[in-house]
């Protein structure tokens, strides 16, 4: 199955959390904060080691707001790296709001309006 890195503002972390929990109940390698970072840990050092062994970044963003520092920098250093050539892909999810103006060409799966459809198509973008 692939790895899965789920990227998601704070405010958005109950719902992030769902998303993260329905792709791992697929069988997918999920990457999540909250799961992967402890007290003590260096966030830098955890953030990077869950981005070099993503397969898929999944950016989640609402109503408020995707461009959080952290959230900008984990898009942003993964798009770099699929212009470089890796295997990795930026897949949009939609709990609300927009998404980056340079991400406006990617289809997204929209779970502000059918939590179960939106869901079923970002498994299926997940190889």
């Amino acid at each position: 199955m692939a790895n899965v890195f789920i990227s998601h503002r704070k405010v958005d972390v109950a719902t992030a959390q769902r998303l993260a929990d329905d792709v791992s109940r697929a069988g997918h390698d999920v990457w999540f904060d909250e799961w992967e970072i402890g007290i003590g840990d260096s966030i830098v050092d955890r953030i990077n080691a869950g981005l070099e062994g993503t397969s898929y970044l999944v950016l989640c963003y609402s109503a408020a707001d995707v461009m959080s520092p952290w959230v900008t920098r984990e898009w942003m250093s993964t798009l770099h790296r699929q212009l470089d050539g890796c295997a990795v892909r930026v897949l949009p999810v939609k709990f609300g709001g927009s998404a980056p103006a340079i991400l406006a060409d990617l289809k997204y799966a929209d779970l502000s309006q059918d939590w179960d459809l939106g869901v079923a198509q970002l498994l299926k973008a997940i190889r």
